[in-house]
């Protein structure tokens, strides 16, 4: 008997793994994306909606942000962490899934927002020196009327 719940037990997980591999939406995979990533995570209010970030702290971090994934579940990002405002820009080299990011003053206010596509090494920065950047599944501003000058909350205060 204990067998038998041992094996049945293991088909479910294969089952689990098959659905997040063919449907990457579903609930499942999403918890299973951010159980794996090893990140911190806080959870944001972006113009009155929330968002939960991994946070990217230290420049390995950074340099790796969401490359080489392959979903981004809704209503979560990762927000990019600098210890002092600078001049910040972002491309998509190796990042197989379209984004939004929301450049980030300092104080929380949105600077600028740019939509960035798949696997381009098109650059887009901030207009202005910032502090954070925070990296959307594509048009999850536009989405939210979301739109520069948006204060967002929650952002973490110290680098790592």
């Amino acid at each position: 008997m204990h067998k038998e719940r041992i094996m049945h037990i293991v088909h479910l997980l294969r089952s689990v793994a098959l659905a997040c591999t063919l449907t990457s939406a579903t609930a499942a995979c999403a918890a299973q994306t951010e159980v794996n990533t090893g990140l911190p995570q806080v959870t944001l209010k972006v113009g009155g909606h929330v968002l939960r970030a991994e946070v990217a702290a230290t420049a390995e971090q950074q340099q790796t942000g969401l490359m080489n994934r392959r979903s981004l579940p809704a209503n979560h990002g990762m927000v990019f962490v600098w210890s002092q405002p600078q001049a910040v820009c972002m491309w998509m080299k190796n990042t197989f899934i379209p984004l939004s990011v929301a450049f980030i003053a300092a104080d929380g206010h949105i600077v600028n927002i740019a939509d960035m596509q798949p696997e381009t090494e098109d650059v887009h920065c901030a207009q202005t020196d910032v502090r954070y950047a925070l990296e959307t599944p594509l048009h999850w501003f536009s989405r939210h009327g979301v739109k520069p000058g948006a204060q967002v909350t929650g952002l973490p205060l110290s680098v790592r």
